[in-house]
């Protein structure tokens, strides 16, 4: 097994598996999305509530969710060792020359927009997916457990959406570099496709996150 560890301690490797596992959450987003587009439904949750038993209690889905869960963890593993390594390999930083001049915005913010992005995950599988599994939700009419009251609830409160809508504009600054990135670092750089994948990714980077934030500010004026 030294060939993995070689792969995991090198830089090349590390990149490779963080690609990977970027792509995969690039993907989930889509999924996740259109699960949430449900909180939308004028049926009281109802919708909603089924989708999230099913999230919850399907083996195929239940397993799926352990190697997104695994992901993550790798993901943000693979970029602090990844932070730590350079700067490492670099003590003493090169001269003071303006950023945006080499790079983009989200390119040398990849590591804050990251962080920002951890911090949401926790607060909102704090109040959402530990109260699926763990907390005293009441059931609806159709026997399932209204998370779509918890959310409704959360979404009522416009910090919480401001929050929610803040994280998600790091989303999109962490999406747009991340995106083509990926592909660069799977070897997929060519002058007739890399122009494509680069657009594509900006266009998945505002447009995906945007719906997201879209959901707590409709519910909240809805309210």
């Amino acid at each position: 097994m030294s060939w993995l560890s070689d792969t995991l301690t090198s830089t090349i490797g590390r990149k490779l598996v963080m690609s990977l596992t970027g792509l995969f959450l690039i993907i989930f987003l889509v999924v996740h999305l259109a699960g949430n587009f449900q909180l939308l439904a004028d049926d009281g949750g109802l919708a909603f509530n089924a989708y999230a038993k099913f999230m919850t209690s399907n083996p195929i889905i239940k397993f799926t969710s352990y190697g997104l869960y695994a992901f993550i963890l790798i993901h943000i593993i693979m970029s602090i060792a990844l932070a730590v390594k350079n700067k490492n390999a670099r003590p003493v930083g090169y001269d003071k020359v303006k950023g945006s001049a080499n790079s983009s915005f989200s390119s040398r913010n990849m590591g804050i927009l990251g962080f920002i992005i951890f911090v949401f995950l926790v607060i909102h599988l704090r109040n959402f997916w530990y109260e699926m599994h763990w907390g005293s939700i009441p059931m609806d009419e159709a026997g399932n457990k209204d998370l779509y009251a918890v959310v409704n609830a959360a979404f009522a409160e416009w910090w919480y959406v401001a929050i929610y809508v803040a994280c998600m504009v790091g989303l999109a600054f962490h999406l747009s570099h991340g995106f083509s990135s990926a592909f660069q670092t799977l070897g997929v750089n060519h002058s007739k496709y890399t122009p494509f994948i680069k657009k594509l990714g900006i266009v998945y980077a505002i447009l995906i996150p945007a719906a997201f934030a879209s959901i707590p500010v409709i519910m909240f004026f809805n309210s």
